[in-house]
Formats: structure tokens, sequence, C-alpha cells
């Protein structure tokens, strides 16, 4: 995503230090072998929420050997060895943290050899599995799309095809039970979806139609172990949260705060997990394209970064992030924006809470930005269309380039007739205020000066007022 401004939380976690060298008694040293690999170097990685990170680097001998080690422990999770191509395989690192993997680059999976790790040996016995079922099923999916419009023999194939799922899920099921404490173990079981019961009848004799949803959400959660922070370095526990919080949640931001405090909450007795918790809310608000969710950024900074919780931020992040939380929460939806007093192009000093309108939109524009060189002609056809019989809309334009003749100009040429101001002194730090980092910028707010919308484009201004007009004219 490309932004104007950076975010102000980028990774507050943490930043992998990547070395060749250490000194000390090793507690980790994974050997590899990778044939038709040499002279290059090899990345250890992990996965961490929905990234990946590089944590080791080692060089690759003629032979295709290099070894990983270092003076402290991994935690556990899923790693990556990858190579210079970018291929990777992945491997298991937890209790067992000495041992060596040999495999082609031709075919990683296959080719693979484990010595020293159990996990690692049933892991690849898995993968090992799960392709022999692929390449059983492949075929039988190739037949299902020429003949999916016969019903018989669709159905034949399509049976196949569910015992084939069948017995990967039995698979897994029968690991979990043999090894519930691996790794390995902890990735299946979260991968699990809740079973749902049949859903029940309503006193009327009705099935209850929400029950699945119900249930389903309710239950979202059950084979996740918010204890154990193993499953951060897992593809699994990101996309969970992303899938509950994005689908199962009304995406209106007095919705999901709550569900995110729940969700937090869970996490509290496991310090890596909460911290990626909060993070994940926080950062994800903050950088949301969806207008109004910066409320819920503002509440993960007033509940969470304020009452001194987010133990990881250094106190330089700490005070941008509070500062921010600070700015936006005067920008809310709903919340009556921050009065300017700027001067118009008579040098007259004109306050926007005494524009007198139904609705006002508060402008911030440069005639020398190409964007604004775009917007503000389509603003202006907009005000004359909507203000063609009745005056319901007010513009209060507020430029940011202080070069005067080039602003008096434009409002000229371009017949600009709504509220033109300028700070012509600097005196209002408009810029903090409004949060103004780049240009154009509107707010859409209604008689009271309460902000409806916001950070708009002009074809999403004209829906807007659009339906606050007609909400209007049906009050009366």
């Amino acid at each position: 995503m490309v932004m104007v401004r950076k975010s102000l939380l980028p990774l507050l976690l943490a930043l992998f230090f990547i070395s060749f060298s250490f000194a000390g008694k090793p507690l980790y040293d994974i050997k590899v072998n990778i044939k038709g690999l040499k002279d290059t170097v090899c990345y250890l990685g992990n996965y961490y929420g929905d990234k990946q990170y590089i944590k080791d680097t080692a060089k690759v001998d003629s032979k295709g050997q290099c070894e990983f080690k270092g003076n402290e422990a991994l935690p556990g999770g899923i790693y990556l060895i990858i190579t210079p191509a970018k291929k990777y395989f992945e491997i298991i690192v937890d209790k067992e943290q000495f041992f060596s993997v040999e495999t082609d680059t031709n075919n990683f999976i296959g080719k693979m050899k484990i010595k020293g790790s159990t996990d690692n040996e049933l892991f690849y016995e898995y993968l090992k599995f799960v392709d022999a079922k692929q390449l059983e099923a492949a075929p039988l999916r190739e037949q299902y799309k020429k003949i999916k419009n016969n019903k018989d023999s669709s159905k034949t194939i399509q049976d196949k095809l569910t015992a084939i799922e069948k017995d990967v899920q039995n698979y897994k099921l029968k690991y979990i039970a043999d090894y519930p404490q691996t790794m390995l173990a902890v990735v299946f079981r979260s991968s699990q979806e809740p079973e749902v019961p049949k859903a029940p009848l309503l006193p009327g004799g009705k099935k209850d139609s929400v029950f699945v949803y119900r249930y389903y959400k309710k239950h979202f959660f059950d084979n996740i172990d918010f204890n154990d922070d193993r499953i951060l370095r897992t593809p699994i526990f990101h996309a969970k949260i992303k899938q509950y919080i994005t689908t199962l949640v009304i995406q209106m931001p007095d919705s999901i705060i709550p569900e995110a405090d729940s969700i937090i909450s869970k996490g509290r007795n496991n310090k890596e997990i909460f911290k990626y918790l909060v993070w994940y809310f926080t950062n994800w608000s903050e950088t949301s394209e969806i207008m109004g969710f910066d409320a819920i950024f503002v509440h993960m900074v007033d509940k969470y970064y304020n009452a001194n919780q987010a133990y990881w931020v250094t106190p330089a992040n700490l005070e941008k992030i509070t500062t921010r939380a600070k700015i936006l929460k005067n920008l809310l939806l709903g919340v009556k924006i921050p009065n300017i007093t700027a001067q118009d192009t008579n040098n007259v000093f004109v306050t926007l809470y005494n524009v007198q309108s139904p609705f006002t939109v508060l402008y911030f524009w440069d005639p020398t930005c190409g964007h604004c060189q775009k917007e503000t002609p389509k603003l202006k056809n907009l005000y004359d269309s909507i203000n063609k019989k009745v005056k319901n809309v007010e513009v209060y334009a507020v430029c940011t380039d202080p070069k005067l003749q080039d602003w008096k100009k434009y409002i000229i040429e371009h017949q600009l007739n709504w509220i033109n101001v300028m700070d012509m002194q600097n005196t209002t730090g408009y810029h903090t205020t409004y949060d103004i980092y780049s240009t154009p910028v509107i707010y859409l707010l209604d008689k009271n000066k309460t902000i409806l919308a916001k950070r708009l484009s002009v074809e999403q201004l004209e829906e807007f007022l659009d339906r606050e007009i007609n909400k209007e004219k049906k009050k009366k």
C-alpha cells in the first residue's frame, strides 16, 4: 500500500539481527545440505503474523552445505530455509534445536532427509503423505471439470475427492492424538474449523436461520491456545484473527472495538501474544482506508498505550503514537470539528462556526497542487449544481499555499464563489489540527459542524450529500 504519510507503527515488535558469526556456545545448530546449490548464501527465516522475517544467514560452500547457529535458542515455530532464488522449504524448530537436513533443489519435500529431529521427521512424513494425496486427487479434478454437468458421474468423482480430503483430515486428527504437545499438533489443531451442530427449531417450528453464524462465531477460537506463543510463528494465527474481525464482525467501530478488546483479553496471560494482538489492532485500524476506523485506533491508544500496557514501545514511539491519537480524537466521525478563523481575499476574518448552512464542505487545497487542480473544478460543478434551486451547501475552502497572488488568480479564473480563506500569518496550526499531510482534503459537516464524512473524493462527496440532503427532506 502506497501512502503519502508513513504509518507511525511500522512494526514495533522487533527487527531481527542478521549475522554470520557469534561468540560462545551455540544454543541452536542447524546443518543444511542442498544439492544443486553451491558457493552462495542461504537464509533462515520464520513466520511472524502475516509476514516472514530473516533470522540468520549462512554461507553455502561448493558442496551445498551451510550451517545456522546462534547463542540464543530459537523460539518455537515454523521456520524457512530460503535460497537466493527465493525458493524455500519449511522446518519445525521447537525443543530440538540441533539437527541436520538434506534435500535437493529439484524436489525439496520428496528428497528431504532429516537427522536429529523427530519433529521434522514426522513433519516431512506428513508433507510427503499430502503430496501423494494431491497426486491422487489431480486427475480426479481434471475429470470432474469435463463431466461436472453429468450428475451421476460427477457425484462419483466428488465422493472420491471427499474421501481423499477425509484421509488427510484423519491423518491430522491421529497426529494430534499421538503427539499432542508438538509444534505440528499446534498447527493442525489451530487450523481446525468449529463443528457446527444442526440448527434447532424455533418455537414456531422454523429453523433458527442465524444459529450457524452465532455458533460458528462463538466457537471460532476454540482450537486456538492463546497461551502458546509458538502459534505466532506460523501462518495460522494472523489469518484467524483477520478472518474473525473482518468477516464475522459488523464493520463498524462500535462493533469492532469490543470484539478487539475481547480477543486481546484472551492473550493477557502471554506477553508475546498480548503484544502482537495490541499491535495488530492498532496498526490495522491506523492504516485502514475505511472511513471511521480511526476511532478504533484512538480507542486502542487510549486503552493500552496511554495506560502504560504497551511495554514494548520506546518512549519516542509512544509519544508519536499518543500524539497522533490525540489529533485524530478531535476528527472522528460524529465529533464537532475544531473551529478555524482565517482571512478571505479582502483580509476579512471568517470563522467556520459562523457559516450558516445545512451542510458545509471544509476543503483544504492548494492551487498549485496537480490533484487539487483536477478536484477543485469538480467540486465547483457540484457546488453550483446542488445550490441551483436551494442553497444547501457552503464550501469553506482553506488554501494551504501562502502564495497570495496565485491563490487570488485561481479563484478569479475558476469563479470560486464560495468562502475562500487563507491562514496568511500561519497562526491556526491547521496542518496539525485537521491532519493535513497532503492535499486536497475534504470534510463534510452538518449544520452544527459535526463531521459526517471525511477524506472524500468529490464523487464520494456527491453520494454522501445526496443521501444526507434526502434525509433532511424526509424529516420536513
